[in-house]
């Protein structure tokens, strides 16, 4: 590990990349917040959930569509539409393109661009919708093709990201707190499973049935049963919650569980905590020192961050064409290591292969049995 910690590396960021900046510091840390996003996405993409995933999508509360919440990712079942190459020539691509050459003349197209100008892509960029589903177009930037999808509207697992900066003289965040009671209440209000607790404490599941009946067991029981049920009726509601937190010193110290953390862990149905050391070796390997193959994400990032910046080219959402090929490439290779990087706060005693499986299981269902 190249830093001790993020907080270090913050500062070496401020100083060395955004010095230009009136706050240079929390410039750094609204940066380090994209990196979390970042990792997250590139993670998913890895395990082959990448066409399955919309990006920012308002996320209605369970039976309650009048409210709903943005988070970073939402994972949908999904079905292959078509697939189609690129051309060569690096021309923009837009929505009203792809939907004028795949789709009927009567489904609208959502518009905008897949592929802009100057070779920046659009990750799971929204073709055209209607109240049942949407249409995605996903760009394979190694294979040099792109995929379009159709995702059920109702998601099967949401995965957000919580990173707080510390102020000079502060031991934490001060938005800390105000972060896992937002984080906590979208994870507590989406899906049909609702928490509930027992007298002594212990932790509670209940679900309603189409027959109106309850049930309530043991939470962790629930959501497996859940997650391993064959009933399309029961998981069309449900919604695995999925945090991924960072910057230790906001959630919890050597000596204990800051409360935040703990707000976090008894309401996302997985917590998972990006380490210090993930962080600063996605940095180091990918920004600081990187191995020739991995230059165009280095590149991309001073593009989006430098002081006459005309665009970010380095998000979850938008990236540089040949970014996107060095990230994928470098996720895929580095599989082993980059597991390393995330603990398991929730649930106790269970790893990341572990929520890896329960996802690609929710994936695999028969989402489109009733189309």
């Amino acid at each position: 590990m190249s830093y001790d910690s993020v907080d270090k590396l913050q500062n070496i960021l401020a100083s060395g990349i955004f010095h230009y900046a009136k706050d240079a510091k929390k410039a750094a840390g609204r940066a380090l917040g994209t990196f979390v996003e970042l990792i997250t996405y590139y993670v998913i993409k890895n395990w082959k959930l990448e066409t399955y995933t919309a990006i920012e999508r308002p996320l209605p509360e369970f039976a309650n569509n009048e409210i709903t919440h943005n988070v970073e990712f939402t994972l949908h079942g999904s079905r292959l539409i078509a697939t189609d190459k690129l051309e060569k020539s690096g021309n923009p691509l837009s929505c009203k393109e792809v939907v004028k050459k795949h789709f009927n003349t009567n489904t609208v197209s959502k518009g905008g661009m897949i592929i802009y100008k100057n070779r920046v892509i659009k990750n799971a960029s929204v073709l055209s919708t209607n109240s049942e589903s949407f249409f995605n177009a996903y760009i394979d930037s190694c294979g040099n093709s792109y995929k379009i999808c159709e995702l059920k509207a109702k998601p099967f697992a949401m995965l957000e990201c919580k990173r707080v900066g510390v102020e000079e003289g502060m031991k934490k965040g001060p938005q800390t707190i105000e972060k896992a009671k937002q984080g906590s209440y979208v994870a507590r209000t989406v899906s049909s499973l609702q928490k509930i607790r027992y007298n002594n404490g212990s932790l509670g599941g209940i679900i309603q049935e189409r027959n109106g009946k309850f049930v309530i067991k043991e939470y962790y029981t629930i959501l497996n049963e859940i997650i391993n049920s064959a009933d399309i009726r029961i998981l069309n509601n449900f919604i695995l919650t999925i945090g991924i937190i960072s910057n230790h010193g906001n959630w919890f110290t050597s000596e204990n569980q800051n409360k935040e953390l703990k707000v976090l862990a008894q309401s996302y149905d997985w917590l998972v905590f990006l380490t210090d050391r993930g962080m600063s070796e996605f940095i180091t390997d990918l920004l600081i020192k990187p191995r020739k193959e991995n230059i165009p994400v280095k590149e991309a990032f001073n593009k989006s961050y430098n002081e006459h910046k005309k665009e970010n080219i380095f998000t979850k959402a938008r990236i540089d064409y040949y970014a996107d090929i060095a990230l994928t490439n470098y996720f895929r290779q580095n599989e082993e290591k980059i597991k390393l990087w995330f603990n398991v706060i929730t649930p106790k005693n269970r790893d990341l292969n572990e929520l890896k499986n329960e996802l690609l299981m929710l994936s695999s269902k028969k989402w489109w049995r009733n189309c």
